[in-house]
């Protein structure tokens, strides 16, 4: 229990003393605010029109859908810097080593995980709302809007699971961003690091920044998410 209670003195005093440990606080919730924002922007419209169209080969693009959901981040990560080399197809982007990169890894990795869950949830609503609506004279879009007011509450969970994704992922961020003190480096990057050199306090102390972090920004969605259902 010492132990413990080092580490959170250790992780206040960071805190207070340690203008670089903000700096990696900005990028891990910057990274991962963006990354998610995108996977909700593709994720949401892309979930539902899979649900709700019929099409040949439904089944194989809702199974591959359902794997990318566990795609192993380091496969991610590699695929990404592959892309991102220098003389890889992507290497005029230079946005390798860099946050825009990162954030290009974490959509890849959070947009399955989005998909999925608001596939899942739109098959599980009424398709005959969704065909009444189009009965009454309403576009597709518009059908599609009055779905996912239905199943919204469905919608903010995938949001909170798509954040959970990347804003504890280490593999992926480390290989395209390269863990760059004051430019790439994150939370989760910097604990393995301070975890080889054998600063284990410091470790810890970030770990709890980063669940500290992680259960603000996730007790606000489930605030929005709740308020929601009440109303």
């Amino acid at each position: 229990m010492g132990f413990i209670g080092e580490s959170i003195r250790e992780g206040a005093r960071l805190l207070a003393t340690d203008g670089g440990v903000w700096r990696i606080v900005w990028v891990s919730l910057y990274v991962s605010v963006v990354a998610t924002a995108a996977a909700v922007v593709v994720g949401v419209p892309l979930g539902s029109l899979i649900a709700l169209k019929q099409f040949r080969g439904k089944r194989l693009v809702i199974a591959l859908v359902n794997t990318g959901m566990g795609l192993p981040p380091v496969v991610v990560g590699l695929v990404v810097s592959l892309l991102l080399f220098r003389n890889g197809p992507l290497g005029f982007l230079h946005w390798l080593y860099t946050v825009k990169g990162m954030i290009c890894a974490q959509v890849i990795i959070a947009t399955p995980v989005v998909t999925g869950l608001t596939l899942a949830a739109v098959q599980s609503a009424e398709r005959r709302l969704f065909l009444q609506v189009l009965a009454l004279g309403a576009s597709s879009v518009q059908a599609l809007c009055v779905v996912l007011k239905e199943i919204r509450l469905s919608v903010l969970a995938a949001v909170i699971a798509g954040f959970g994704s990347v804003i504890s992922e280490v593999g992926a961020v480390m290989m395209v961003g390269g863990n760059i003190k004051g430019q790439t480096r994150v939370l989760t990057t910097a604990m393995v690091l301070e975890t080889n050199m054998g600063r284990f306090e410091t470790a810890i102390a970030l770990g709890m920044i980063l669940l500290a972090m992680s259960f603000m920004v996730n007790l606000a969605l489930t605030f929005i998410q709740q308020r929601t259902t009440r109303g």
